[in-house]
């Protein structure tokens, strides 16, 4: 085995970027974050994620990211995010009484 036998390194560079798919139900009003895919840019990432993901007609929009434009919260910074909002009750209208017109709030 000589010292070259390794994988070669710019495979990595060759690879192309990762996109989060996000897709909106006919009956939803939010888009669903349902999957991943490769693809070497918006046009094309839209085009297979419509191919992947919406195969039976569910979806009506589709929204693709970035993988390495996403940031996100670090779960140990939690108490620090959420803890905060159980202090202002006024958020979460428990203590009113709702006519019976509106029960599906």
């Amino acid at each position: 085995m000589s010292g070259n036998d390794d994988p070669k390194p710019e495979a990595a560079d060759s690879e192309w970027p990762l996109w989060e798919v996000f897709v909106r139900s006919r009956a939803g009003l939010d888009h669903k974050h349902c999957g991943s895919l490769h693809a070497p840019d918006p046009a094309l990432a839209l085009q297979l994620a419509r191919d992947v993901y919406t195969r039976r007609q569910e979806g009506i929009s589709i929204w693709v990211v970035r993988s390495d434009q996403i940031v996100a919260s670090d779960p140990g910074d939690r108490a620090s995010n959420f803890d905060p909002a159980a202090d202002k009750v006024y958020r979460h209208p428990t203590f009113y009484k709702l006519p019976a017109a509106v029960d599906h709030l």
